[in-house]
């Protein structure tokens, strides 16, 4: 009897510890499978970072072959594999990119002309996912911090930046800067405004401020009234030396003083 009852509280123990380690078995093995898919999508925005690069390398290179005068925009992504304006083969890119996000080689585009879908001025990406890399990145990727989706990292031509905001407006001319378009505000333009500094005017008016006319002179002494200044300090007395005192003559010698006349004699 005591055996079988023996026998039962080990059957017990044993049943106990195989629920432990099948816990912490599946534990480890969720672990695994969520460290495994952080370091696929990690690995994915990598991938995503080098084909925008690639891209905006691509971008910059036809803009710097436009001749002057003509859009410094590719009309689609097809004239990246092979440049139309020129006779021979010249290839900007030299392939369109899988997405390693989406699995497909379709791409969202900025237009520089939205209504005929044409000039291309960015391309990004279509995944609607929040990215895990949020900061430190590279500088041919500006502005790409704290952004919440991918579709939200925009690849333009290297070295430009994309301002936010609505694409509208005519695009851009080879040899023409950002500010000489007409119509729409640039979307290359830096991100703040920067005037030019005031040079300081040689003949000031009235109104003139301290820029204008240069430093300032230094402020004149204050000069209190007799009444409100202090009375001055006494003089120090002077020290006066004792007059010189003659030392006293010698009596008794030659021809200091008169001789003694000899006492008179006795009468007899």
């Amino acid at each position: 009897m005591r055996a079988a009852v023996r026998v039962r509280r080990e059957d017990g123990f044993t049943y106990l510890g195989l629920i432990i380690l099948v816990t912490v078995i599946g534990l480890v093995g969720a672990a695994t499978l969520k460290i495994d898919s952080l370091l696929r999508r990690a690995s994915a925005e990598q991938e995503l970072l080098e084909a925008g690069a690639a891209f905006s390398e691509a971008l910059r290179t036809y803009a710097e072959a436009t001749p002057k005068g003509q859009p410094a925009q590719p009309p689609s992504l097809k004239e990246l594999l092979k440049d139309p304006r020129f006779p021979g083969v010249r290839r900007h890119l030299r392939k369109i990119f899988v997405d390693p996000l989406t699995g497909k080689a379709e791409w969202g585009i900025v237009w520089a002309n939205p209504g005929d879908r044409r000039g291309v001025l960015a391309v990004y990406s279509l995944s609607k996912a929040k990215p895990l890399k949020q900061g430190h990145f590279d500088a041919r990727f500006p502005g790409f911090e704290n952004r919440q989706h991918f579709s939200d990292w925009k690849f333009a031509a290297t070295g430009q930046a994309l301002m936010q905001g609505q694409v509208q407006g005519q695009p851009l001319l080879a040899g023409q800067t950002h500010g000489e378009t007409q119509g729409a505000p640039s979307l290359f333009a830096p991100t703040g405004p920067s005037a030019p500094p005031e040079q300081p005017s040689l003949f000031p008016g009235r109104g003139a401020t301290q820029s204008d006319t240069g430093p300032a002179d230094p402020p004149p002494p204050v000069v209190r009234p007799p009444e409100a200044m202090p009375p001055p300090p006494p003089p120090a007395p002077q020290y006066e030396p004792p007059p010189p005192q003659e030392p006293p003559s010698a009596a008794g010698t030659e021809g200091d003083t008169d001789p003694v006349p000899p006492p008179p004699a006795d009468n007899p």
